[in-house]
């Protein structure tokens, strides 16, 4: 159990740290006959900050139980 919430608490600092995860596409703009365009477009997926708040409280709650049963 205290491995899990000590998981868990990196885990939600890291979300709240990095905000988002960020990845790139390259898309084809004009494709005609022998001229090819493409543009790179970047993409963000983002991690609210409440779900790395609930993971830190989630965690912190795991190591709470862990040193009551313990």
């Amino acid at each position: 159990m205290k491995i899990a919430g000590i998981v868990l608490i990196v885990v939600g600092l890291l979300a709240l740290l990095v905000g988002g995860i960020r990845y790139t596409t390259r898309d084809t703009v004009v494709d005609i006959g022998p001229i090819h365009a493409t543009a790179n477009r970047e993409h963000t997926i983002p991690i609210a900050p409440i779900a790395g708040a609930v993971l830190i409280v989630g965690g912190a709650a795991a190591l709470l139980v862990s040193r009551r049963t313990a």
